[in-house]
């Protein structure tokens, strides 16, 4: 039985990665997290639907608890979260973002090659790549360069350099970082979601909205080079994305370290998220241009070939109804 760690286990991404893990029935799983953006009813529900988990509840900021932490247990593979990701925080206070996503990093890093763990899934994000100054017809790869434009794409792309280089040095050491783009929607099966409180994610908001839990919406700004004026994003199924993660742990087992997209390939602006949240939840809502935010590039597509090609992930939710849907039906369940 395979013994994994996942960091940030109660939060969102973390919380369906380590649905599927449960449902893989192979794992011995225990979920680490602070509880600053997680939930520990998201931890219950997991037991409850899925199976058992170890929950600790850690800081990853806690160096000295971190360490008795990996000195009392032995994992065979982490699955690393725990971060904060919101680019116009970011952007007002970068200490948090490069002492919280990129020294912690380092140190779990350090922490697990020290106590033998053999695999890495890093949790990286699309913000690597900045603004570029074009788009392939089949999206950005991983071969493009990376430029962040605001201090949360330069967190993780630290931390993607720490990862290799610390792999380059203890060859025991294997890792895989995937490049999230927009990740939306929740756990078909309705069990789970997004429960962030103060959230920033457009699906998110947009199914909020739907239901009345806010006055209006805000579309950050109209005027960006693209057809309609409004960004443009690769919308990625969450479970769709969680699976990904099973696949990167199983190609860890064939091929060390690397580096891949996870996306569709195609994307939507945001108005056009928009009227497909009004058209699945058959509500109008108001909407109000804003200013831009700082740090938001205007096209964001992946080109996640590489991931299709390498590994046996296939998409299974690939549709923008049914993210929108599953969204809004998890909305639903949080207000009862």
């Amino acid at each position: 039985m395979e013994r994994i760690l996942i960091t940030g286990g109660a939060g969102y991404i973390g919380s369906h990665v380590a649905k599927e893990l449960l449902k893989r029935g192979d794992v011995k799983l225990t979920i680490v997290d602070n509880l600053s953006t997680g939930f520990l009813e998201t931890i219950e529900r997991l037991e409850r639907f899925y199976g058992p988990v170890e929950f600790v509840k850690l800081d990853l900021s806690d160096w000295e608890g971190v360490e008795r932490f990996f000195r009392q247990r032995e994992f065979d593979g982490i699955i690393h979260f725990a971060a904060a990701l919101v680019v116009p925080e970011s952007v007002e206070n970068p200490l948090k973002y490069y002492l919280n996503n990129t020294a912690n990093t380092a140190h779990l890093v350090k922490t697990a090659i020290e106590t033998g763990v053999g695999k890495f899934i890093f949790s990286s994000t699309a913000a690597v790549y900045g603004e570029p100054e074009s788009i392939p017809p089949g999206g950005i790869s991983e071969e493009a360069p990376t430029a962040p434009i605001n201090p949360y794409g330069h967190s993780k792309l630290m931390s993607e350099q720490i990862l290799s280089d610390a792999a380059r040095a203890h060859p025991n050491f294997r890792y895989i970082a995937l490049r999230y783009f927009n990740v939306a929607g929740a756990d078909v099966g309705g069990k789970i979601g997004q429960s962030t409180r103060n959230a920033t994610h457009l699906i998110k908001v947009a199914a909020q909205t739907a239901l009345g839990k806010r006055e209006r919406m805000y579309i950050f700004g109209d005027d960006y080079p693209t057809p309609d004026g409004t960004c443009i994003r690769d919308y990625i199924h969450v479970d769709d994305l969680a699976l990904a993660h099973l696949e990167a742990l199983n190609h860890l087992e064939r091929e060390p370290n690397g580096v891949f997209n996870v996306g569709y390939g195609r994307g939507y602006s945001v108005k056009e998220v928009v009227e497909t949240m009004k058209r699945v939840s058959g509500r109008d809502f108001p909407i109000s241009i804003a200013p831009r935010r700082p740090g938001d590039p205007a096209i964001l597509i992946a080109d996640s070939s590489k991931l299709r090609q390498k590994t046996s992930w296939t998409p299974q939710y690939d549709d923008l109804e049914l993210i929108c849907r599953t969204a809004l039906e998890w909305e639903e369940e949080l207000s009862e």
